[in-house]
């Protein structure tokens, strides 16, 4: 019965992993760099990409769903929350949100909603406020951290830094599906990462992950670094600039 029992379990496993396997995603972007130059005013890039199925698996019954999330640099991020104080208002309590991307924008095919139910999303920390929520902490037992993550969401939104387009990914065909990713002139330099999920009846089977950088070139790149390896040049470089036109000013506009 014993070597049953592993026979079965076995077997059970085995038709996991071919279930596993039954589907890849082969995902790409039209540009995996962007220069930002003096006259920079935003870009676009494409995440397009094919759901390759092995040619024995059965068609499923549930449509093919994407999910594309794009998360940019991350830094340290502050909320803080104000108060009122008799005729003023102050900031009194505040959370802090370390290694937290700047950017962030996450694309569907479809409503989220549609696709899994909200633990689910919780759980696979799909959408704009369940993106960043630690993986091993998937429900939220303070209710606190939740407002000011939503805060974080809604100021960042606010800003042009964080979206959420609901019918952003779309199907070519039945495999092909392709997503357009707005990068905003205020997105920050540095590196991002594509993460492409494919799902299907709200379980995902297949996931995949590129990546991009935002660098500045010409001028801009040469000062950037001017600033940075010559920091005290660049500083009394800017203080006598700053001398310099402030007297030339004076000059100009200076009354008889």
């Amino acid at each position: 019965m014993r070597w049953a029992a592993a026979l079965l379990i076995a077997l059970t496993i085995g038709l996991s992993a071919a279930a596993a396997r039954a589907e890849t995603l082969i995902a790409a972007m039209s540009s995996h760099q962007i220069q930002i130059t003096s006259n920079y005013t935003g870009s676009q890039l494409t995440v397009f990409g094919q759901v390759e199925r092995d040619g024995r698996t059965v068609a499923r019954g549930d449509p093919y769903d994407i999910i594309v999330t794009v998360r940019g640099p991350r830094r340290m991020l502050l909320v803080r929350k104000k108060e009122r104080l008799g005729p003023i208002w102050i900031n009194r309590t505040q959370r802090r949100f370390p290694d937290n991307p700047v950017f962030l924008h996450v694309a569907s095919s479809r409503p989220i909603t549609e696709m899994m139910g909200p633990e689910a999303a919780q759980r696979d920390r799909i959408g704009l406020t369940n993106a960043e929520r630690p993986s091993d902490d998937w429900i939220d037992l303070d209710p606190d951290a939740r407002r000011f993550r939503e805060s974080l969401v809604r100021i960042m939104q606010g800003k042009g830094l964080y979206g959420y387009e609901e019918r952003g990914v779309t199907f070519l065909s039945s495999a092909l599906f392709s997503a357009p990713v707005d990068i905003p002139a205020t997105a920050p330099t540095g590196s991002y990462t594509v993460d492409i999920v494919l799902y299907s009846g709200g379980v995902p089977l297949a996931r995949q992950q590129t990546n991009f950088e935002v660098i500045k070139t010409g001028i801009e790149q040469r000062l950037a670094s001017g600033a940075y390896d010559w920091s005290l040049l660049y500083g009394l470089m800017t203080v006598l600039l700053a001398l310099f036109l402030g007297w030339g000013a004076s000059v100009v506009f200076r009354r008889d």
